[in-house]
């Protein structure tokens, strides 16, 4: 059995059974089965051919989705539906999070009634709206007709626009708390030193906010709009609870058109290559969206909160 001659030795031997369990995790959670959706996607796997088993097709799933009129719609739709979600999520929890930080009255409780949206499961606050989004008995229509918008109930979720705007609000009332919080956290972390340097010399708050504030929790809008762009390009359970992707697809993003045709239409392989294309369009959006904040933040004088 070898035994280590030297501390170095001992040292690495350690380090290395210290994280592999992370590593061993890492395989069989991530690794493994995003090799096994890449193998599966080169396949033509579906209900039909579990008994009788499978054939290599090549790049025939990859010409079929990326060749059709279908899959080109429904990117554009899940960027507009991730850039408008992930951009209100980010006004408005600035915008909460700076009255937060302010000296008002009550502002530990109105802290408190800011995480409920976060805090109660998806699946029940997406209930709550598709109560209110009904046509016949929900309160958003009721009052609409009340103060005269429309002559008789409407349902939210019957048409194609309402539908996806709904489908917006919702995801924003959900992912909004979250991005406050987290820009709350951020903003008292400035060191108070500079806004009392600031006021000395006289400047405004707007000044302050600008040239203060906003430079100061920079990294934490960089991380926070990342990672909500992502979440927000992978939601499903809102979507899906609301519209299940329609009316007639238009709230159909990629990731309910890959469950739809993995698991409704069984097509194993063509859906797997729809996972594949999701991360692949994921990594390339992460990459050129740090690239381009690199350059605003070197621009406006954030630099250094982009590496």
């Amino acid at each position: 059995m070898f035994k280590p001659k030297t501390k170095a030795q001992t040292t690495t031997l350690f380090a290395w059974a210290l994280i592999s369990p992370a590593a061993i995790y890492m395989l069989l959670i991530v690794v493994w089965p995003l090799v096994e959706t890449f193998r599966l996607s080169f396949t033509n796997s579906n209900i039909g051919t579990l008994i009788e088993g499978y054939d290599y097709i090549g790049w025939a799933n990859y010409e079929k989705a990326l060749g059709g009129r279908k899959f080109p719609a429904i990117v554009n739709r899940t960027f507009y539906w991730m850039f408008l979600s992930v951009g209100l999520k980010m006004i408005l929890g600035l915008i909460g999070a700076t009255l937060l930080a302010s000296n008002i009255r009550a502002r530990g409780v109105i802290r408190a009634l800011v995480m409920p949206p976060w805090i109660i499961p998806i699946a029940i606050g997406c209930f709550g709206w598709l109560w209110l989004y009904n046509g016949h008995f929900g309160l958003l229509s009721n009052f609409i007709e009340m103060v005269g918008i429309t002559d008789g109930p409407f349902s939210f979720l019957a048409y194609k626009k309402s539908a996806f705007y709904s489908a917006v609000v919702t995801d924003v009332w959900i992912g909004t708390p979250m991005v406050t919080l987290f820009f709350l956290a951020a903003m008292q972390g400035v060191p108070r030193d500079l806004y009392e340097a600031a006021y000395v010399d006289g400047a405004s708050r707007w000044y302050r906010f600008r040239r203060i504030t906003m430079p100061q929790i920079m990294p934490t809008v960089i991380t926070m709009a990342l990672l909500s762009a992502i979440w927000t390009f992978n939601s499903f359970e809102i979507i899906w609870i609301l519209t299940e992707g329609g009316p007639r697809g238009a709230t159909t993003t990629l990731i309910i058109d890959t469950f739809k045709t993995a698991i409704f239409s069984y097509k194993f392989g063509a859906g797997a290559t729809r996972a594949v294309l999701v991360v692949l369009i994921l990594s390339v959006f992460s990459l050129i969206y740090l690239a381009v904040l690199g350059r605003v933040s070197k621009k406006f004088g954030y630099a250094g909160v982009v590496k």
